[in-house]
C-alpha cells in the first residue's frame, strides 16, 4: 500500500482547509472551515482526554476511567449522556438533538487497551478524536437537523464484541450511519477486515506424579501441544487469506504434576463469516483427534461472538478523504487484498453504512498492537493527525445531516452490497 508523504517524526500542525476534491461547493467548504476552527479551540482538551486515557490503560469492560473522562467532556459540551448503555457498564450514549427532525449519525469511540501492551492500538486517539469530531460538528452547525450521537463501544479487543452486544441490545436502532477512524502506520480510506471466531479448546486429563507414576496420568498439556501441532499442519491446507493463531492459556500448575487441565485460546480468521465457520469445524476435528491420541477429552467453546467481515462505505469514505486531503494529509485507497485484522465493527457494517478509515500516526512499518505504536499514540504528531481525522469525521457527519443526497447514496451502496450486487 502507498505510504503517506509526511513523516511522523516531526510535528506538523494541520493546515487550513484547501478546496476539497469532489462535489463540494462554497457552503460545504465553509462548514469544513468552521469545523477546523472549532477543533483548533478544542485541541487542548482533546489532547488531555487522549493522554489521560493513554496513561491509564484499561482492559475490555473495565474502562471506567476512560468512560468517565469522555462522558464528562461530552456532558460539558451540551450532549445528553446516558450511562450505562445496552447492559454494559462502560458503554455510553451521548446525543445532541437538532433543531428539527433528521437523520441520526453516530460517531463511535473505542477506548479499551491490550494486556501487556496498553494502548498499542491507539484507542486513546479513537476516543478523543471521535468525541472531538462530534463536538466540533455541533459547534460548526449549532442548528443542525437530526441527531449527532457519540456511542462509547467498550471491549473491541480480545473478542469482547462491545458493538455486537450493543447492537443486540438495540442501541443502534434508528442510527442511519456510523463513523470512526483508526490510527496506524499509513493513511487509508479503508482496509479489509477479516471475520474471526474466538475459541477456547479445553483439555481434561488425569493428574499423577510426573516422576513416580506418570503412566497413571493422562496429560491435558500433551493434548494441547498435539492440537497446536495439528493446527500448524493444517495451515498448509487452508486458503491464503485464513489465519489460525493462539496461545496456551493454561498449561498446568507444577512441573512435577501431570496436568489434568490445559487450554488453548485461539482465533480463526478468514475473509467471510461463512468460511470461518467451515474452518472452525476443522479445528473442532483437530481438537477431537488430539484428545483421542492423548487419552484426554477436549471441549471447544466460543469466548466471544463471531466478528463478521467489514464493509466500508466508499461514498462516505471518499467524503472523509476529501476533507483529510484538504487539510494537507495524503490518504490512499486501501488494498482489498492487503493484510487485515478483525473488529466488531464488521458486524455493525452488516447493519448500516459505516466507515473505518486509517490515519498515519507512526513510521511506515510500525506494527499494530506493539510497544512502538503505543509510544507513537502519545506523541504530538499523533495528536496533529487525530485533529485532521476528527475534522474528516465531522465533515462526514455534517454532510449526512444536511445533504439528503449523500445519505441516499450511502444507503444505496449499502443496499447494493448487502444484496450481493457488487463485491
Amino acid at each position: 500500500m502507498p505510504a503517506t508523504s509526511a513523516s511522523p517524526t516531526a510535528r506538523t500542525a494541520p493546515a487550513g482547509p484547501a478546496a476539497p476534491a469532489g462535489p463540494a461547493g462554497p457552503a460545504i467548504e465553509s462548514v469544513l472551515e468552521s469545523i477546523s476552527a472549532a477543533l483548533a479551540v478544542l485541541r487542548p482538551r482533546m489532547d488531555a482526554v487522549s493522554l489521560a486515557i493513554h496513561a491509564r490503560p484499561e482492559l475490555k469492560f473495565a474502562e471506567f476511567h476512560a468512560r468517565d473522562v469522555l462522558t464528562g467532556w461530552l456532558g460539558e459540551s451540551g450532549f445528553t449522556v446516558r450511562v450505562p448503555a445496552g447492559g454494559l457498564d462502560t458503554a455510553f450514549v451521548a446525543v445532541h438533538e437538532g433543531a428539527e427532525p433528521g437523520p441520526c449519525v453516530a460517531v463511535l469511540a473505542e477506548y479499551d487497551a491490550l494486556p501487556g501492551v496498553g494502548h498499542g492500538c491507539g484507542h486513546n486517539l479513537i476516543a478523543a478524536g471521535g468525541a472531538g469530531a462530534a463536538i466540533a460538528a455541533v459547534r460548526a452547525l449549532p442548528a443542525h437537523p437530526g441527531t449527532i450521537a457519540v456511542i462509547g463501544t467498550p471491549g473491541e479487543e480480545m473478542g469482547g464484541a462491545g458493538k455486537i452486544r450493543l447492537a443486540e441490545a438495540g442501541v443502534f436502532d434508528g442510527v442511519d450511519a456510523a463513523v470512526m477512524f483508526h490510527p496506524g502506520d499509513r493513511s487509508l480510506t479503508g482496509r479489509p477486515g477479516l471475520a474471526a471466531a474466538h475459541l477456547r479448546v479445553a483439555f481434561a486429563g488425569t493428574s499423577a506424579h510426573a516422576a513416580l507414576s506418570p503412566w497413571s496420568g493422562r496429560s491435558a498439556l500433551a493434548g494441547a501441544q498435539l492440537f497446536l501441532n495439528a493446527l500448524d499442519t493444517m495451515r498448509q491446507f487452508v486458503p491464503p487469506s485464513a489465519r489460525l493463531h493462539g496461545i496456551i492459556s493454561d498449561g498446568g500448575q507444577a512441573p512435577n504434576v501431570v496436568p489434568a487441565h490445559a487450554a488453548v485460546d485461539l482465533y480463526v480468521r478468514d475473509g467471510t463469516a461463512a468460511s470461518v465457520e467451515e474452518l472452525v469445524e476443522r479445528v473442532r476435528a483437530a481438537a477431537a483427534g488430539a484428545a483421542l491420541a492423548t487419552g484426554t477429552a477436549a471441549e471447544v467453546t466460543e469466548t466471544g461472538p463471531l466478528y463478521a467481515e467489514r464493509r466500508d462505505n466508499t461514498v462516505l469514505a471518499e467524503r472523509f478523504a476529501a476533507a483529510v486531503r484538504a487539510l494537507g494529509v495524503d490518504i490512499a485507497p486501501g488494498d482489498p487484498r492487503g493484510p487485515a485484522g478483525s473488529s466488531d465493527i464488521g458486524n455493525l457494517s452488516q447493519l448500516l453504512p459505516v466507515i473505518h478509515p486509517y490515519i498515519q500516526i507512526a513510521e511506515v512499518g510500525t506494527p499494530g498492537h506493539s510497544d512502538a505504536l503505543r509510544e507513537a499514540a502519545a506523541t504530538a504528531f499523533a495528536h496533529d493527525r487525530t485533529q485532521v481525522a476528527a475534522a474528516g469525521l465531522a465533515w462526514v457527519v455534517t454532510g449526512l445531516l444536511t445533504d439528503p443526497g449523500l445519505l441516499a447514496a450511502a444507503r444505496a451502496e449499502f443496499t447494493t452490497v448487502s444484496t450481493g450486487g457488487t463485491d
